[in-house]
């Protein structure tokens, strides 16, 4: 690959759900998100996207409905907006089965559940994928899914159910200790050579090499061992994608791979610069953490061809789908507010990252509710890309060149024919441009993403916890 040409990661963005970001584009006829349910649809969408040289299969997840536009759920509902949705980690062992070298991602909230429990589902995995899974490390925003799990202030005071969500910033520093109990468990608990199998003395697991992890904090209490013997990448590799200044400090320390979004390549250019700076500052070289940004590709033979298809999909999507999902996204009930009034940011306890993107992070510009709207209802938050297999390679380059960033999270228009497009069309154009290698790398994600082997770096926090540099 030629050196002054950064290579393009591909990860594909999807989720257990018959419409993920794409609002109301079930109604295509060339959609098949309907079959979710549906293995064999998984399998054939994994084995695609191997074939083709992706990294991963990124799968988001949400544990609860978006209910603020409106005051109701009715309009995700109705538009089937992440919603029926399925646990995305109970794919992933039949995908891994069914392929050798595609990765996978799947979200899971700190929120919702007890890190010694988490910690052996993902070890699991990692064992089952023989090291190609990754943990997407999100803090839950949505009241609807603290009041089902009756979480909220009760995480704190003990005093029973709530359907209020922690503040913002809270979230984070119990996602910090949340992360601290699991590196521990992965890192420190078994020695490499615990499992001895010594058949002739009658010991599989030596037992002075099992550790009690002693965790006493402020959110979590673990004293004992962990379940697992070390699996192949011991901890996963930890993705993550806050876009605000405690998402950031936390990505800079933690993540090995970020996912951003943007109406722009300069608003994204932005927040490239600050995941960098945020890895140095955690004492972390800057380049050692692959930056995804999500876009939607359109594409077909023809420029024109392309620009049909594109047409097709906006006629099939759902405004109020779209609204549904960044009321989600941003706490903000817009469901009142004109067609032509500009957003303006508002602090919430939500996510961050959705109001930012259209406001704040882009200074030059107003956005109007309707032409957000506009903008979200094909792939969501990030740009489309629309054209021919060389415009679509065109517009891939410039992004990656104007804003820094490593590769792609590719949100879909129709599901699997937008993988299917990539693959068939686009992916051998980039690989003419040296921009994808034409035999993909093998190994664990962390490898395939650049790391240096399977463990996590010494200058990540659970490196530095394996080989005792933490201070």
């Amino acid at each position: 690959m030629p050196p002054d040409k950064r290579r393009i990661h591909l990860n594909a963005f999807a989720m257990n759900c018959a419409g993920h970001q794409s609002a109301g584009l079930w109604r295509h006829p060339d959609d098949q998100g309907f079959r979710y349910t549906d293995l064999d649809h998984w399998i054939g969408l994994a084995r695609t996207l191997e074939d083709a040289g992706f990294d991963a299969l990124f799968l988001a997840d949400v544990l609860g409905i978006y209910d603020v536009h409106g005051g109701s759920r009715d309009a995700a509902v109705r538009a089937g907006a992440q919603v029926p949705l399925g646990d995305p980690m109970l794919l992933v062992p039949a995908l891994a089965a069914a392929t050798s070298r595609l990765g996978f991602g799947v979200t899971v909230s700190v929120s919702y559940e007890h890190p010694y429990a988490l910690a052996r589902r993902f070890t699991t995995l990692d064992h089952l994928t023989k090291g190609r899974v990754a943990w997407n490390v999100v803090t839950g925003y949505l009241s609807s899914a603290a009041a089902n799990l009756g979480l909220g202030d009760a995480q704190r005071s003990g005093a029973g159910p709530s359907n209020q969500q922690l503040p913002h910033d809270e979230r984070y520093a119990m996602a910090e200790e949340y992360l601290e109990v699991c590196y521990k468990l992965w890192e420190t608990s078994w020695d490499e050579d615990a499992v001895v199998r010594d058949a002739e003395r009658g010991v599989y697991t030596d037992p002075a090499k099992v550790h009690d992890v002693a965790h006493h904090g402020t959110w979590f209490d673990v004293p004992g061992p962990f379940l697992c013997e070390p699996s192949p990448q011991r901890t996963p590799t930890i993705f993550q994608a806050g876009a605000s200044s405690r998402g950031k400090a936390f990505a800079g320390k933690h993540a090995e791979a970020v996912f951003v979004s943007g109406p722009t390549t300069g608003v994204v250019a932005k927040s490239v610069a600050g995941i960098r700076a945020a890895v140095a500052e955690a004492g972390r070289d800057p380049e050692s953490v692959t930056i995804f940004v999500q876009l939607a590709p359109v594409v077909a033979e023809t420029s024109s061809a392309a620009k049909e298809l594109y047409a097709s999909y906006l006629a099939a999507a759902s405004r109020e789908g779209a609204m549904a999902l960044l009321g989600g996204w941003t706490g903000l009930d817009l469901s009142d507010v004109p067609p032509g009034e500009p957003l303006r940011h508002v602090h919430t306890d939500a996510g961050q990252t959705a109001l930012a993107s259209f406001t704040t992070d882009d200074p030059d510009r107003e956005w109007t509710i309707d032409e957000i709207a506009a903008h979200l209802a094909v792939g969501g938050r990030g740009p489309v890309a629309v054209g021919s297999p060389a415009e679509v390679a065109d517009e891939m380059e410039r992004w990656i060149d104007e804003t820094g960033a490593d590769g792609f999270n590719l949100a879909y228009a129709v599901t699997p024919g937008t993988f299917e497009q990539v693959a068939e069309l686009v992916v051998p154009e980039l690989r003419r441009r040296g921009r994808m290698p034409a035999t993909p790398p093998r190994g664990t994600l962390r490898e395939v993403l650049g790391g240096k082997g399977p463990r996590a770096d010494p200058s990540h926090p659970a490196g530095a916890l394996r080989t005792g540099t933490s201070s």
